[in-house]
């Protein structure tokens, strides 16, 4: 079976969050389990393009209203990611530096979705499948199947995953001139709520959706920015499908950006990470260290991790310590500064995103904390517990699938109800109390880094997903 997986992201080549590591990854692991799956994506003007070669395999033109584009389909030499990669070049509209926050965003991601059509319409090109991940390609379930330039393609299958319910990419009508010819009679297959809303679109035109994990599934009924009713009518159509991990990169065992190496076996190697860590940021080994890793935002509860970190201060007084990596929110930021400067012992914070930081605090911190007001899978919970490092988290999303209460049977993380400064204090209590259990901690510890969140198991599911597919196809 041959499948085209669309997306605006894709680890290593544009990354922005969990989109892009899913992205590069599914596909190969899909590959290594005898799938022919590809990664098609626009073309951005970063590192890994630059630093790469790319043969171009089929150009053309095509009308995005009354503007002709020209454009370029690119495929990387040597597949080096484990899967076909192309990428779709538009000059002066795809091939810019940035992923998002273009005033032109909208036309972007039309054009990026007509060209990929016109390409394996007019080529040899045709995949069995179609997997579509997030608003940025939730147009091509319904023009396949209801613009005439397309019919030679109309019983190709559709898959659509949501990696976030929050953002729909919706726009006005006075864009429709923008797609290409489509059956009019069709057009309220586009609209929700008074606008043309690509994720509703692909929600009702495709032929599966997924989430990416089976809470999140149901909790699009009940919270997805306004598309809630279409999710409890359409909820027979989906399937949750956790994510996993590429352990051939988050392999304490193996890992390059971390200074000792360690493993199930021998954890002895943890320690040592985390006196690397504390040395570079000023903090005692000797004390619980709590981290943060991620976006600081809303959505992650980042806005409450400020004062609840400085009344566990003060509740535990040089008890534990604090490290957080990430940006976002400007007085999100500055508060969380505020906290390093009035607590240096106990405290540090390094706003913005280092990779190889982010691997040495997964292996190095004793506890990840994760306090989301939603999080449709989650990744760096999967990380931490391969690791070794014992996962906070709201019980939300795929948080809630992943994460068991230490204090439940089989369980290993600590999580809780609500994303709530009383809730985060009350898990620090828990962490601290917890990690003056030598024994207790290391055994949970085993328990983490014995768990399979591998994309063996996830792709597998995806497969079965396709397969299920094949007799309508």
């Amino acid at each position: 079976m041959r499948v085209f997986h669309l997306s605006a992201e894709c680890y290593p080549v544009a990354k922005v969050g969990g989109l892009a590591d899913v992205v590069g990854a599914l596909p190969k692991y899909q590959n290594q389990s005898g799938l022919q799956a590809a990664v098609v994506m626009p073309y951005y003007n970063r590192k890994f393009v630059q630093e790469n070669e790319f043969d171009t395999v089929f150009q053309s033109s095509t009308l995005l209203g009354t503007r002709r584009l020209y454009f370029e389909i690119l495929k990387e030499k040597t597949d080096k990611l484990g899967f076909e990669l192309f990428l779709v070049k538009i000059p002066g509209l795809i091939d810019r530096e940035e992923i998002y926050s273009y005033p032109d965003e909208t036309e972007q991601f039309i054009a990026f979705q007509i060209a990929f059509l016109d390409w394996i319409s007019y080529s040899q090109q045709s995949p069995d499948l179609i997997h579509c991940h997030d608003h940025h390609s939730g147009l091509v379930p319904f023009l396949l199947q209801h613009s005439k330039l397309y019919t030679r393609l109309a019983a190709t299958a559709t898959v659509f995953t949501i990696h976030n319910g929050q953002y729909h990419g919706a726009f006005g009508w006075d864009k429709l001139s923008y797609l290409p010819e489509i059956d009019l009679s069709k057009t309220g297959l586009l609209d929700w709520a008074g606008a043309i809303n690509p994720l509703a679109c692909a929600v009702k035109c495709c032929w599966k959706y997924t989430t990416v994990s089976p809470t999140y599934l149901q909790e699009l009924t009940i919270n997805s920015n306004g598309l809630e009713f279409l999710f409890y009518l359409e909820q027979a159509k989906g399937v949750g499908i956790i994510n996993g991990i590429d352990t051939s990169i988050w392999d304490p065992n193996k890992d390059p950006m971390i200074p000792n190496k360690f493993s199930l076996k021998s954890l002895k190697g943890k320690q040592t990470n985390k006196e690397k860590l504390c040395e570079r940021f000023n903090l005692s080994p000797e004390k619980p260290l709590v981290a943060f890793i991620g976006r600081l935002v809303v959505e992650k509860g980042a806005d409450l991790i400020a004062t609840a970190m400085e009344e566990s201060f003060n509740e535990h007084p040089g008890q534990f310590n604090f490290l957080v990596l990430g940006a976002g929110d400007k007085e999100m930021e500055a508060d969380l500064l505020g906290l390093r400067d009035f607590y240096p012992e106990q405290c540090n914070v390094f706003i913005g995103y280092d990779e190889a930081l982010a691997h040495l605090i997964y292996a190095g911190a004793d506890f990840l904390l994760m306090p989301s007001r939603v999080e449709p899978c989650g990744l760096n919970q999967l990380y931490s517990l391969r690791y070794g490092t014992l996962p906070m988290v709201r019980n939300t999303g795929g948080l809630h699938d992943t994460v068991i209460d230490f204090g439940d049977e089989g369980g290993y993380g600590i999580r809780y109800n609500h994303a709530s400064v009383e809730d985060i204090c009350h898990s620090v209590t828990r962490a601290v109390s917890l990690y003056a259990n030598e024994k207790h901690l290391l055994a949970l510890r085993k328990i983490m880094m014995a768990l399979d969140f591998s994309w063996d198991r996830s792709a597998a599911e995806y497969i079965t997903l396709y397969e299920s597919l094949k007799p309508t196809i």
